[in-house]
């Protein structure tokens, strides 16, 4: 059996990087969330989750409730990954908004709450290391239902946070990585440079060696 490679996190953004959670980079599909505990792990990996709440979900989520969330969050981000293809390189406008009913009743399952806590300590001026005060983002993980929250909440920052226009899919003819264009002239056309930039300039260095062939034996 082939090993899985890691999953790919090309994408500059979370709600972008779930849609690379299934890809084909060398042909065949790969499936990165086939169950529950791809899933957590996947989380993970994307800092989506605490650890803690990853493995507290992996001791007492249960197997068949954790396979359940999986399908649902597989469910999502193809109902994303048609939302995306359908308004990725365009600015949204309020119309779009009777699409996202879906992503609005998944929110509003949400018990985010902040609470004041003491930052991380940094060195001040005088050398003394001082903690201020600030906020800090919580939620209440009741149920593995919630794991699809944090999922949820990064595809409305994209929408709502982030310039529509530089979304984009990556222009391998093969290759199915989402990205945001996040670059300063906003002129990235791969999810990758080793991957499929390479592949590009791999496949104009044959055409041209075809072409400069062709040339010669057809030439005056």
């Amino acid at each position: 059996m082939t090993r899985r490679p890691a999953p790919f996190f090309v994408g500059d953004d979370l709600a972008l990087d779930f849609l690379n959670s299934v890809a084909a980079p060398a042909g065949g599909e790969i499936e990165w969330l086939e169950g529950g505990d791809d899933f957590l792990g996947w989380l993970e990996q994307a800092h989506a989750v605490p650890a803690d709440i990853a493995a507290h979900f992996r001791k007492t989520g249960g197997a068949r409730a954790l396979d359940s969330v999986a399908g649902e969050a597989r469910e999502l981000r193809e109902w994303f990954r048609a939302f995306v293809s359908e308004h990725a390189g365009k600015p949204l406008q309020p119309r779009d908004l009777r699409e996202l009913a879906p992503l609005n009743a998944l929110l509003a399952r949400d018990q985010a709450f902040r609470q004041i806590e003491i930052a991380r300590a940094e060195k001040s001026h005088s050398g003394e290391r001082h903690g201020s005060l600030h906020w800090h983002a919580k939620r209440h993980w009741d149920t593995p239902k919630t794991l699809l929250l944090p999922i949820a909440e990064a595809m409305g920052n994209l929408i709502c946070e982030q310039d529509f226009t530089l979304v984009r899919k990556c222009e391998g003819p093969t290759c199915t990585l989402w990205f945001l264009d996040v670059s300063k002239a906003h002129g990235r056309r791969w999810c990758s440079m080793a991957v499929c930039g390479n592949r590009a300039k791999a496949a104009a260095h044959r055409a041209r060696a075809r072409s400069d062939a062709a040339e010669q034996i057809t030439g005056p």
